[in-house]
């Protein structure tokens, strides 16, 4: 990925922007951090090809033109930041539709799309205090754990050893189509694409319990609109 050039020598409010925004990996940052990533290390995970040196240069990048904000040990966006959600996720719309098809073999990460998930499990609607959801994927020999104890979600790749809520099973590019909203949960269940097992009260409850990514409206809509 080539170096921005800044302001590309032109009076303009378009290329101004881009001095700020106009990188990849700056706009993934924000894309992560619109969902409701805050901390340094967790934005690390969810950016696995962003060195920790980069994510920082970005950041500091960031917070000089005023769009990200130090609080604590988190970063949050300013007012500046989030008047850029129409614009990221007028990205994301434009791409469902125009430029997404089927995933690239690089693409299909199950460590990530695991983390990804994790932090749009909702148990709030089950009993108890601490749920524990396995996935195991057909093409990828490690096992993923997410441990939500009051509310808060973990990943988990060895045994946490506490009883299992249910077993989520599927192949990596399944699992990602369901996640992005080109392969609807029912679907995917009928058709044996993913099988789920475990207490009923949290199989029946799936779809609520696993909500999907934030861009999964726009991928459904372009799907449909492709279709």
């Amino acid at each position: 990925m080539g170096r921005h050039d800044p302001g590309a020598g032109q009076y303009c409010p378009i290329s101004r922007a881009l001095d700020v925004v106009g990188e990849r990996w700056s706009l993934l940052i924000l894309r992560d951090m619109m969902t409701g990533t805050t901390r340094f290390n967790d934005l690390a995970r969810g950016l696995p090809g962003l060195s920790r040196t980069l994510l920082s240069k970005r950041l500091r990048h960031l917070e000089r033109s005023g769009v990200v904000e130090r609080s604590g040990t988190r970063y949050v966006l300013s007012p500046a930041g989030r008047a850029l959600e129409p614009v990221v996720f007028g990205l994301a719309s434009w791409g469902a539709q125009w430029m997404f098809g089927d995933p690239r073999p690089e693409e299909l990460d199950a460590q990530l799309l695991v983390w990804w998930m994790h932090s749009r499990v909702d148990t709030s609607g089950l009993p108890g205090d601490r749920h524990v959801l396995h996935l195991r994927f057909a093409d990828d020999a490690r096992r993923f754990w997410i441990l939500v104890e009051h509310g808060e979600p973990s990943v988990c790749m060895s045994d946490p050893g506490f009883p299992v809520d249910v077993t989520i099973s599927s192949d990596v590019a399944s699992l990602y189509a369901v996640w992005l909203g080109r392969l609807p949960l029912p679907v995917a269940l009928r058709s044996g694409r993913v099988q789920v097992e475990g207490a009923s009260t949290v199989t029946r409850r799936l779809e609520r319990v696993l909500q999907l990514s934030p861009v999964a409206p726009f991928v459904a809509a372009g799907s449909a609109a492709t279709a």
